[in-house]
């Protein structure tokens, strides 16, 4: 028996795009909670465009143009920028960010070794943690303070340590890593913190599967821990990269980025042509050059995690 198809019914094109139309109207539940979402986002939105997106724009704008902060403004277009790149001053600051950068990294690692310390269920850990979490609370000022008379050539417990005074504030081969070595006692404090919630986070299926397999030690922290604490360390990376880049309050208070500033980062030096010398314009395009650096970085870790989690 044969069968005869129907014809195919061909639409006209109103009635293709009415039928879209249909498809594309939101019903009046769907419409409700998208203005409930809206309303709110809208808070945060408006934060963030007044404290976040504003003050960037405005600093973007200003390092085009010679402020004192009290005459009229001058464009000079590129010329601050072009000036920062003729500094000596400049790349002494831009290679001491790159020291703090890099000996940054170590707070991390070694962050993770005082969490794996510490994450044991023994009498009276409690307190040992709050011990080691202690520096993170304290204020950049007094941590660089207790630096300072640590550091003490005449009184200081360095001098005790060694047997004979070493001026390491005072010499410009010393400086910027004695402030950084203070600076890591906070910083691997937090970089602790964030590694021990990590810790609480593990599953513990995975854990008693890899110890029926035989793993154990280095095997387990290698191929079983870290793989799970890949967006903690990523997250302390990132706070340690920032913290390094914008370094400023124990340069401030123990060296003032001397001496004949050798111990400068870029952002005391931002701090220190718009404070002392009015030169706001100019001190914009330095934050403009530190917020750029930043940025690449933040994007390229991003990049690498997203890869990584494909």
């Amino acid at each position: 028996m044969k069968t005869v198809s129907s014809p195919a019914v061909e639409l006209s094109p109103k009635a293709v795009a009415h039928a879209r139309a249909q498809r594309k109207r939101i019903s009046p539940s769907a419409r409700r909670q998208r203005r409930a979402a809206f309303l709110f986002l809208a808070p945060a939105c408006i934060m963030v465009a007044i404290y976040v997106v504003y003050p960037i724009l405005s600093t973007i704008t200003l390092s085009l143009y010679d402020w004192d902060g009290m005459t009229e403004r001058t464009f000079v277009g590129l010329g601050n920028y072009i000036e920062l790149l003729h500094a000596p001053t400049f790349y002494t600051a831009l290679k001491n960010n790159i020291l703090w950068l890099v000996f940054f990294m170590l707070a991390p690692p070694m962050g993770l070794a005082l969490a794996l310390y510490l994450n044991q269920a023994v009498r009276g850990i409690r307190l040992v943690k709050s011990l080691f979490f202690a520096p993170f609370v304290l204020s950049g000022v007094v941590v660089g303070l207790i630096f300072s008379w640590f550091y003490d050539p005449t009184f200081g417990l360095l001098k005790v340590i060694l047997g004979h005074g070493v001026p390491v504030l005072g010499d410009p081969h010393y400086v910027t890593l004695g402030i950084i070595f203070a600076a890591l006692w906070p910083q691997t404090a937090y970089c602790m913190i964030l590694y021990l919630t990590g810790l609480t986070s593990l599953s513990a299926d995975q854990l008693e599967a890899a110890r029926m397999e035989g793993a154990k030690g280095w095997s387990m922290l290698w191929h079983v821990v870290l793989p799970q604490l890949r967006p903690t360390t990523f997250i302390a990376i990132v706070v340690t990269v920032i913290g390094a880049l914008r370094s400023f309050d124990l340069i401030a208070v123990m060296s003032g980025g001397g001496p004949f500033e050798s111990s400068t980062v870029l952002a005391y030096y931002m701090y220190d042509q718009a404070i002392k010398y009015y030169r706001l314009g100019y001190s914009a395009a330095i934050a403009v050059v530190l917020f750029a650096i930043v940025l690449i970085y933040i994007v390229i870790q991003l990049r690498r995690m997203a890869r990584a989690e494909q």
